[in-house]
């Protein structure tokens, strides 16, 4: 609440003021329009929240009042659109905004895709292919999943957890701070996500589920997209992007692992869809100098942050995005406040919580053996 209620009196007043606008000059990255981004699209937030990431998942409710408040100020344009303008160098004539969706979740086609195609505007998806029509969730859901499991033992569940992980021989760090209470399972998800390379944390994945049974009601939610999903919305006029094979967090990854992550999902969905794709989003908004340096091998014309950073020499491969969710957008009495929206449409939070990711990179030779950097989590997981 205390959050909320800072947010929205700041909010307001520079809306009052008028002060937002001119701010927002200064925050906004330069030359670049507007791109949100989203990762679940559901129909019941409040029934979901209990059991899955809540700040991963968007009603689809709140996104109409997202896009209306866009349509009102900005024409919607697809990323290809988008991508010619930036190659050419030719400005827009009126503000234009983007919508891309993360991670290829099945509700992005069950409550995403009719109320985009309803409202006429041309998202893309990002998707991780190795995923696709399959049953898996993402790891980062089945290792939270795992991680409630294991919270629900009790106040001692943190210390015994690390005993039994250890015999892992992998550089965990501790799942609890010292002087914390009962295990919390977002704090251990992100502290095991930020310091482990993909192989890691599937170890880690194993290992739990010889201890604890996940919860086959909370899966369910979690399944990804089809390929036939991907091909209709395709021809319904979306992008279709790579968002890795695996939803590796690349900058935690070796390079041949970065290489295999990047260029093998590019071309495993120009095969099964026979259309050719230029969009790469990077996990979690994550990259380096030897990260863009392999999409730009793997062939892609553009890649996606979701931070202000930008590297100069692939300045096309590292475009921001802000990410939302559920309550990005509430004031302090919950309801959806226009104010909060500009705000995030002209960055102006982010003036004050800066890039919280490393993107300075770590010498590859020690990659896969964990790594610096925060969160591994999706930006708006950390509760921005």
């Amino acid at each position: 609440m205390a959050r909320a209620s800072i947010k929205t009196g700041i909010a307001r007043a520079l809306s009052w003021t008028g002060a937002g606008s001119m701010v927002g000059a200064l925050a906004a990255p330069r030359d670049i329009p507007l791109i949100f981004a989203y990762h679940r699209i559901v129909d019941d937030y409040a029934a979901l929240a209990g059991r899955s990431l809540p700040a991963m998942m968007t009603s689809g409710r709140m996104l109409e009042r997202h896009l209306d408040w866009l349509g009102r100020r900005f024409r919607f344009v697809s990323l290809s659109e988008l991508g010619s303008r930036l190659e050419s160098g030719r400005r827009f004539e009126k503000p234009v905004a983007a919508v891309t969706i993360d991670d290829g979740y099945a509700d992005t086609y069950h409550h995403a895709f009719p109320i985009l195609k309803r409202k006429g505007v041309p998202a893309a998806v990002f998707a991780v292919t190795d995923a696709v029509g399959t049953s898996r969730p993402p790891a980062y859901d089945r290792l939270y999943l795992l991680l409630q499991q294991a919270a629900s033992e009790g106040p001692a569940a943190g210390r015994a957890l690390s005993v039994d992980l250890a015999a892992l021989d992998l550089p965990l760090p501790p799942l609890q701070g010292r002087g914390e209470g009962p295990l919390d399972p977002f704090m251990a998800m992100r502290r095991l996500l930020e310091a482990l390379p993909q192989a890691g944390l599937q170890q880690v994945i194993a290992a739990l589920e010889a201890r604890f049974a996940l919860d086959q009601a909370a899966l369910a939610p979690l399944r990804p997209l089809t390929w036939e999903m991907l091909s209709e919305m395709h021809r319904a006029g979306f992008t279709i992007g790579s968002h890795t094979r695996s939803h590796a967090l690349l900058t935690n990854e070796a390079l041949e692992t970065v290489i295999d992550e990047t260029a093998i999902s590019r071309r495993i969905l120009e095969s099964r869809l026979g259309i050719k794709v230029e969009h790469f989003a990077y996990p979690d908004g994550r990259f380096d100098a030897a990260t863009v340096k392999a999409v730009a091998a793997a062939g892609y014309r553009f890649g996606y942050g979701s931070c202000r950073h930008r590297d100069l020499r692939y300045p096309r491969l590292t475009i921001p995005r802000q990410f939302l969710w559920e309550q990005s957008c509430l004031d302090a009495r919950g309801e959806f406040s226009p104010e909060i929206m500009a705000c995030h449409a002209r960055w102006l939070f982010d003036l004050v919580s800066g890039c919280m990711r490393d993107h300075a990179g770590r010498p590859r030779e020690a990659a896969g053996t964990g790594g610096p950097g925060l969160a591994a989590a999706p930006p708006d997981l950390r509760g921005a």
